[in-house]
């Protein structure tokens, strides 16, 4: 049964342990609506409101802000149990959550987020990313105003962006007085002149309601811009989004890892005896132990979202990135041979979570790219050229 708002708020001061199991508890209860999603590539509505009337949305603001207290750790956690119910729900999620952790790493250093953070907290509210299609030059225009400026832009992929309070994007003023600028802002859904474009429609993570967010002369208020930096340059801020996003992106891969490995292991065991079994399955597992080590890796480095944001750390960052997405694909592929044709049938699921756990190559960094950035960063050259 779902929580009002006031029994969800009793999670609130409660162990990242209650959390997590309250998601295994969620994941049951989303799993069944999973595969339709995916099938007829519609969001996960269900979910997102159940995520939201049970508190999840605050779940990573500290407690001192009205959230539900959980470290970066446990915040992947979270999102691996919620994977293994609805692979969508936890992707998406995962945009919503990263946003919130770049927040808590900023109060952590000593730089302005309570207002945001209380914000989440007390509206239960979900934020919706554009970073990974903005990145560092974005896209769109930004036009200077009385006030503010206005914006116009399409932003995709947006996940999450059916379930969405506000917006978090960036867009370029290319007439900034100091020469061009990108504006990072915030933006309610609710705004005139933002909607939605259904553009989603892809092979796997088809739930995740990724589509295009459309902002027509959208006005944005000079308070809503949080920064402002030189077009076509690195800038410290992206140190800090790696650092605390990509941990928790890759958790919700792992979980669906998690998921298929599960599958194959237990349909493995009615052919133990099968000479080509056991030594599959240990390559598997293999694969899979690799994956968690380097996500373990990834939290541990960000000492609960209280590293230093340098571009040594978000190079490591993104080679462990690679390298647990590759693991990961690794053993979900391996999974499907373990399982034979069983495997390759809709009905029994791996094939979805097949589709599913290849978004993992999308997330920043792609590979090579990943590769030029961090051996540039290892030879003292700009990783950006």
């Amino acid at each position: 049964m779902t929580m009002t708002k006031s029994e969800a708020t009793t999670m609130i001061g409660h162990s990242g342990q209650a959390w997590v199991e309250h998601a295994q508890d969620v994941a049951i209860r989303i799993a069944p609506f999973a595969a339709s999603h995916d099938q007829d590539g519609s969001f996960v509505t269900e979910a997102f409101d159940l995520l939201k009337a049970e508190g999840f949305a605050g779940a990573l603001v500290p407690t001192e802000f009205g959230g539900g207290g959980i470290t970066h750790s446990e915040a992947g956690a979270v999102l691996r149990e919620l994977a293994k119910g609805c692979p969508a729900t936890a992707v998406a999620l995962s945009m919503h959550f990263h946003i919130v952790a770049t927040q808590v790493w900023r109060h952590n250093h000593g730089q302005p987020a309570a207002g945001v953070l209380r914000k989440v907290a007390a509206g239960n509210l979900i934020l919706i990313s554009t970073g990974a299609a903005d990145w560092v030059n974005s896209y769109g225009e930004a036009v200077a105003v009385e006030g503010g400026f206005r914006v116009t832009v399409r932003k995709s992929p947006s996940s999450g962006a059916p379930a969405g309070d506000l917006l978090v994007a960036s867009v370029p003023w290319a007439d900034a007085p100091e020469g061009p600028q990108i504006l990072h802002f915030t933006v309610p859904f609710s705004a005139e002149g933002v909607s939605i474009d259904e553009t989603w429609d892809t092979m796997g993570l088809r739930g995740t309601g990724s589509h295009t967010v459309v902002l027509e002369d959208v006005f944005v208020p000079s308070e809503a811009v949080s920064l402002m930096r030189p077009a076509d340059q690195w800038h410290p801020v992206w140190n800090a989004v790696l650092g605390s996003a990509l941990p928790l992106i890759m958790s919700a891969y792992l979980g669906i890892a998690e998921s298929a490995t599960s599958i194959a292991v237990a349909q493995a065991r009615s052919r133990s005896t099968d000479a080509h079994v056991a030594p599959l399955v240990g390559r598997m597992l293999n694969r899979l132990t690799l994956a968690r080590d380097t996500i373990d890796a990834m939290f541990a480095s960000s000492g609960d979202l209280n590293f230093d944001a340098t571009l040594d750390h978000s190079a490591v960052t993104l080679s462990r990135k690679t390298t647990a997405t590759d693991a990961i694909i690794d053993s979900v592929k391996i999974a499907l041979e373990i399982c034979g044709g069983m495997g390759f049938s809709r009905n029994a699921g791996l094939e979805r979570l097949y589709r599913d756990v290849h978004g993992a190559l999308y997330h920043p960094l792609p590979s090579a790219k990943q590769e030029i950035f961090t051996g540039r960063q290892a030879l003292d050259l700009d990783p950006l050229s």
